[in-house]
């Protein structure tokens, strides 16, 4: 038997060569599985077009609704809403030529009485008894006010015109500057926000401080508030408490108006496990789209997880896909849990040898579906986005497919804010460790790109703090006036900004903030629940605080735009990685260049340095472009930025370097 040929990812990534079979298996799964949807369907995109064969549909040829369902072990399916009094079985639906339910509804005999908005659900008998349950591939949930009760809807409003043909994703790619957003949480009001209010009023916001992509979370529907959209109910649904699917078409329209990408938080590593209004034991199993048995419930999240094997979960989900960027023209998508998807542990082992990222432990079902997924993404739009959320270091995850890997665009450096997190919370100033630092920032592959960030939406959530929360903590609440003189303040604007300068231009090949974070929005992240008496003090976005003029939030605002501005103007995540210039561990000094540009950074708490050295790699005149210390951001301006350096003979610029600063120059 022919051996099979090298993949790129082993022969770029010497400590593989162990595990070299197992990655070229991995590939041939992929393409074997691709063959067959090929011999199926003619190809992965006509495949993944089920939603558009599921569900309830107007068919002009014959003049009326059909709804089809896919419920192998149910045993009668009967169709009732508005439509018919909510009759439980006066519309029993038949098993069609491919064993689905069907049952079709004539428009000259139901219109008025079935029309958009109309309310609907499907009764199911089954082995376990009858239940009402909601179409699985429903386009609109809404609860009732009175009942909370979830019902689906029918919904065929006018057609929404999209005016963002102009709007081009190829640039935004190469270099990913990303504002993590939650539509409800973005107003200041105590309620939910609406999609309307998030184009109206934050758009414009993004859109000044520099961002060129919004991530959007919580978009599937899902019948918890507080659950941050992560248990979804109704996949092929945006969620209602928004507003309408109009809206939110809306909003992506004027975001890439504003030349602003929107990617969106998908979440297939598992699923509500509510009865009443997800997936779960549809059809009386607990195997339909699930896995049977233990394996099919995740303990930590208390939810339901995919069975990636099967035929008919793999078109769901692919469809799924294919719908949300053709229909509502998202960018792209943050690929939320892949660590959970790819694992049967869900990452809960320690992966001290390369062979546990391939080993029985890994769910080989779960990796060619997120190559699949990949692989459809990017023939749909090859300058779509796609990010992991992956804490193993699974290798390849973000490589080509043909090379060996998953197919990712980007993976989320999710080692990143834990470091800052655990160096804030055990680590006196004095204790910081350059080396650590600059090992956290910098190790990873030369050919898979990665999204840094300080923090996103996980390091903010209840039961943890955001960075400038963990610098500052309840001095917030008194200190933050131009007038007051704090120490405590003074330090947490000083590392808040120096964190942010160094994390964009050392981490990664884009980067990631969660909105007001870059202003140092105080508190954690709550929703509405009963443990806060279904409070909305912390699950909103005080944005009059970054506004007023008297508070010195406007000063962390301010250096991140600038910090933004500076990064886009030059490229810097788009550059190859960093090359180190100087470390210097006790007096904390760190200094590298990227993108032709010196970025230096003295992280002593009290030791300022005259005239100190820095290697550079190019004799000439320097300038500060861009310092943490500048007046305007609420530092002490100890640096001119009119003063221009020039090399000495050894190549060594001699420079001030206060304490507590990060600085970038450029050759000019």
């Amino acid at each position: 038997m022919k051996e099979p040929k090298t993949l790129p990812l082993v022969l770029d990534e010497a400590w593989l060569e162990s595990c070299a079979s197992a990655i070229s298996e991995r590939y041939q799964r992929y393409l074997e599985v691709k063959s067959a949807i090929e011999n199926h369907s003619g190809s992965i995109l006509e495949f993944a077009r089920i939603h558009e064969y599921y569900g309830i549909h107007f068919e002009k040829l014959r003049n009326g609704w059909v709804y089809r369902e896919w419920a192998p072990e149910a045993h009668n399916l009967f169709f009732m809403g508005d439509f018919n009094g909510w009759n439980r079985y006066s519309h029993p639906m038949k098993r069609n030529h491919r064993g689905d339910w069907e049952i079709f509804l004539p428009y000259e005999e139901y219109k008025g009485r079935l029309s958009h908005g109309s309310k609907v659900k499907v009764h199911i008998e089954n082995q376990k008894g009858a239940f009402d349950r909601i179409p699985a591939y429903i386009r609109r949930v809404i609860q009732d006010e009175q009942t909370h009760d979830y019902a689906g809807q029918v919904w065929f409003g006018p057609k929404f015109k999209w005016s963002d043909g102009s709007f081009e994703l190829f640039n935004v790619k190469k270099q990913p500057l990303i504002y993590e957003c939650h539509v409800g949480m973005a107003s200041e009001a105590h309620k939910v926000g609406t999609y309307l209010e998030f184009e109206k009023e934050i758009l414009p916001r993004i859109k000044q401080a520099g961002y060129n992509a919004i991530q959007l979370m919580a978009v599937m529907e899902h019948p918890y508030y507080g659950s941050f959209g992560y248990h979804v109910s109704n996949f092929f649904a945006p969620s209602s408490r928004f507003g309408t699917p109009e809206e939110l078409k809306s909003l992506v329209n004027t975001a890439h108006e504003m030349g602003i990408a929107v990617i969106m938080d998908i979440v297939h590593s598992h699923a509500v496990k509510n009865i009443n209004e997800g997936l779960n034991e549809f059809d009386g199993s607990d195997h339909q789209y699930f896995h049977a048995g233990p394996r099919g419930y995740h303990e930590g999240w208390d939810s339901k997880l995919f069975n990636y094997g099967k035929w008919e979960v793999l078109q769901f989900l692919l469809s799924n896909i294919r719908y949300w960027l053709e229909e509502f023209h998202f960018d792209g998508f943050r690929f939320d849990g892949v660590t959970s998807i790819i694992y049967n542990h869900h990452g809960n082992i320690s992966f001290d040898d390369p062979i546990k990222y391939f080993d029985e432990g890994v769910d080989q079902d779960a990796i060619t579906y997120l190559q699949l997924a990949n692989a459809l993404i990017h023939d749909l739009n090859p300058d779509n986005i796609i990010i992991a959320e992956e804490v193993s270091g699974m290798p390849g995850l973000s490589r080509p497919i043909e090379d060996g890997g998953i197919g990712f665009d980007f993976r989320l450096a999710m080692g990143i804010p834990d470091f800052w997190i655990k160096t804030l919370k055990h680590k006196l100033d004095e204790e910081w460790d350059m080396f650590e630092l600059w090992h956290e920032l910098s190790n990873r592959p030369q050919k898979e790109k990665t999204i840094a960030y300080a923090e996103s939406h996980d390091q903010a959530l209840v039961g943890d703090k955001s960075i400038a929360f963990w610098l500052m903590d309840k001095e917030m609440y008194f200190n933050m006036g131009l007038e007051d003189e704090n120490l405590v303040i003074d330090r947490g604007l000083a590392l808040h900004k120096m964190i942010r300068l160094i994390t964009i231009s050392l981490g990664g090949e884009g980067y990631l903030n969660f909105i007001g974070n870059e202003f140092g929005h105080p508190e954690w992240v709550d929703f509405p629940r009963a443990g806060n008496n279904w409070s909305y003090q912390y699950a909103r976005r005080q944005w009059s605080l970054r506004d007023s003029e008297s508070l010195k939030y406007k000063f962390l605002a301010d250096f991140d735009q600038q910090m933004i501005q500076k990064v886009d103007d030059f490229k810097v995540c788009a550059a190859s990685h960093a090359q180190q210039l100087f470390l210097e561990p006790q007096k904390k000094i760190l200094a590298f260049e990227r993108a032709g540009l010196i970025f230096i950074f003295n992280f002593h708490p009290f030791e300022s340095l005259f005239g100190f050295e820095i290697p550079v790699s190019k004799k000439g005149n320097y300038q500060i472009i861009l310092h943490t210390d500048e007046e305007e951001f609420g530092g002490f301006s100890r640096l001119d930025k009119s003063l221009k350096y020039k090399t000495e003979s050894n190549a060594t610029l001699k420079l001030y370097l206060p304490s507590r600063v990060g600085m970038v120059l450029r050759k000019v």
